[in-house]
């Protein structure tokens, strides 16, 4: 089975949340691609959104390969084996978690237009993304909204391989997954439109889902 885009995507998901998903959740979207799902997910439940923004802390010589994590607040998750299997120094971890704090902030700025996030601290928090692959990205943002004070982290997602919803049931609370396919291919080959979600899109989304949740009187958008 495939979606038509990613809004059609989260009316499914949100359709099994609203029966199987905690109560009175936050939703959290990991952007860009999550936010056009975790949209119709909140605008379902009629819950707060927001991005749980998470940057890859990578190997001072070698990027691509993850040591830990950072998330908003000074919340960083590290790969303390890793770290000690390379010899990283203080120093060098330091200038890596700089240069993605100062990412950090600019992607705050740009997706929610100066506003605060959402608190999460004691609260259920549900954490959408378009789909899995590895599922290194999600594992580091479920870290990420526990360190924030999360009370209670599901994961929701369209598709992901079986491999990666089994190790992400170690780490999160719940974990939904639409479709695991026996033979994985990427996450677009289950989407009849898969067009990346523009900075643009995303911060356009949060301004409609803040709108109507502060004005009563504001129409839900199914879409835009």
């Amino acid at each position: 089975m495939t979606y038509r885009d990613r809004h059609d995507a989260g009316r499914q998901l949100a359709a099994e949340l609203a029966m199987t998903g905690p109560a009175d959740p936050v939703v959290l979207a990991l952007p860009r691609g999550g936010v056009p799902v975790a949209y119709q997910v909140a605008r379902v439940l009629q819950a707060p959104l927001d991005v749980l923004i998470v940057r890859k802390l990578g190997h001072p010589v070698q990027p691509e390969f993850a040591i830990g994590a950072l998330g908003e607040g000074g919340v960083r998750f590290l790969d303390d084996a890793s770290i000690d299997e390379f010899d990283i120094s203080t120093r060098e971890l330091q200038d890596v978690t700089e240069i993605e704090q100062a990412e950090l902030r600019r992607r705050s700025q740009r997706y929610r237009r100066g506003r605060d996030p959402v608190p999460i601290e004691g609260r259920n928090v549900i954490l959408v993304d378009d789909g899995l692959a590895t599922g290194s990205s999600a594992r580091a943002a479920v870290e990420v909204a526990r360190q924030r004070g999360a009370a209670q982290v599901v994961l929701a997602v369209p598709v992901a391989p079986e491999s990666a919803v089994t190790q992400l049931r170690r780490v999160a609370d719940t974990v939904l997954c639409m479709q695991t396919p026996r033979w994985f291919g990427s996450v677009g080959s289950y989407y009849d439109d898969f067009e990346q979600t523009t900075d643009e899109e995303v911060a356009r989304l949060l301004d409609r889902a803040e709108a109507q949740r502060t004005d009563a009187t504001l129409p839900i958008s199914e879409v835009d």
